[in-house]
């Protein structure tokens, strides 16, 4: 399937929906915990409920009542686990192998095709050193996973993905001896890890940080039964805002904006050094765009998932913008470097590709184009934004969008965009 864009002004008010990363931790963090613990204000899109069908797998007895996650009765530690199939969800695979990793009976872990591209081995190495017995192929899943650790001593790369390193985090309280956790080399995405810390927190974990984002220490304990509730998502919001810039007229996006830490919070900062007037009041966001952006250099280390969102503002700026230090966006649902690249040129948009990032120089002939996501939820997302912006554009698999933002394309209709499913 595909989309046929015209060219659109939207407007009104529209709700951010809830973050994807917060609703991941708090699903896993309660069906460890149990005894009624609830994830309030979830979002329930397919990465998600992959999460949850993860820990029915691991023996959690979940309910489901509008956007309230209610578990039951918790995960239960030693009984057989069938194989889990984590669909398109990278988080769900990287903390699960943690999870499994406590089980002392062998359990594979797979998903679709795109996952299994996705790097795996270095979190297999580091469950191994402290007693699992891990396989693979060639280091991707499907994977294999047979317990239990015991805690200790671990070491780990942190220039592939922040995930690896939650998902250390969060297994860590329930071994025997606790994990003395190094991160070696430049960790990227750091404030996922913050993310982690907090929603552990609020479950009643502590974790000791010793220097941050190198050395973290996490002694046995036990997950409490909380209450928690998750916040807007800001690498949704950042959509939403380049919208507003593009092309809104008198927006207002609503939502609970919380104040647990979320590394996209920075595309408020990056809006402003553009030129955006943001006002941000009673979890309301309004914004006041030139006609005409800045450009600017941007560095997107801990936050690689604002890629899409700014590489498409280009259309409007009036000098490049160069974005860098966000070489892992190739290892994300696609290689998001080359893609973006390679399909905004398309538009008119001149593009320079670098191997952690790009430089993107607006051009006065735009002009629409057949846009491919390639499956990628915030690519589509992002070209159907720049299509609004252009005209006369189409673009590629619609039916991504149930990873993050299920509602993307009926909200932005209801708002004035031309859209139309062909």
């Amino acid at each position: 399937m595909k989309c046929k864009i015209e060219k659109s002004k939207i407007s009104g008010q529209i709700v951010c929906p809830p973050n994807k990363s917060y609703t991941h931790r708090a699903i896993f963090l309660a069906s460890i915990a149990g005894k009624n613990s609830r994830v309030e204000n979830a979002l329930l899109s397919a990465d998600t409920i992959a999460t949850i069908e993860a820990c029915k797998k691991f023996g959690a007895e979940i309910e489901i009542i509008n956007s309230v996650i209610i578990v039951k009765n918790p995960i239960k530690i030693g009984i057989k686990v069938p194989e889990i199939n984590t669909e398109n969800s990278g988080t769900t695979i990287r903390i699960a192998s943690g999870i499994a990793s406590l089980f002392s009976e062998e359990i594979t872990l797979t998903g679709d095709s795109s996952l299994q591209k996705r790097p795996m081995q270095p979190l297999l190495d580091a469950l191994s050193s402290i007693g699992a017995q891990c396989s693979s192929t060639d280091g991707k899943p499907p994977i294999k996973i047979k317990g239990k650790i015991v805690g200790g001593e671990v070491k780990i790369p942190g220039n592939f993905s922040s995930q690896f390193i939650s998902a250390l985090l969060i297994c860590a309280p329930l071994t025997e001896k606790g994990i003395n956790l190094t991160i070696e080399g430049n960790l990227v995405s750091k404030p996922y890890i913050d993310a982690t810390i907090a929603t552990m927190q609020k479950f009643g974990v502590t974790v000791q940080t010793l220097i941050p984002y190198k050395r973290y220490n996490i002694t046995p304990q036990i997950y409490k039964e909380t209450t928690f509730t998750v916040p807007i998502d800001f690498s949704s919001l950042a959509l939403l805002l380049s919208a507003t810039v593009l092309n809104g007229e008198n927006i207002v996006i609503n939502g609970n904006i919380g104040n647990l830490p979320q590394g996209d919070k920075v595309f408020i900062d990056i809006l402003e050094k553009l030129g955006v007037k943001i006002t941000i009041d009673n979890d309301q966001i309004k914004i006041k765009s030139p006609k005409k952006l800045n450009g600017g250099k941007f560095d997107l280390s801990n936050s690689p998932d604002l890629l899409p969102p700014l590489a498409i503002l280009a259309l409007c700026s009036s000098a490049p913008i160069e974005i860098f230090n966000v070489k892992h966006a190739r290892l994300k649902e696609t290689d998001r470097i080359a893609i973006i690249s390679r399909e905004l040129v398309k538009l008119g948009i001149r593009v320079q590709e670098k191997e952690d990032g790009m430089i993107l120089e607006a051009s006065e002939n735009i002009s629409g184009a057949d846009l491919i996501s390639e499956e990628d939820h915030r690519l589509f997302m992002a070209f159907c934004i720049a299509g609004m912006f252009v005209g006369n554009c189409t673009v590629t698999d619609p039916e991504s969008i149930k990873v993050s933002y299920p509602s993307f394309i009926e909200e932005m209709k209801r708002m004035g965009a031309k859209i139309k499913i062909v």
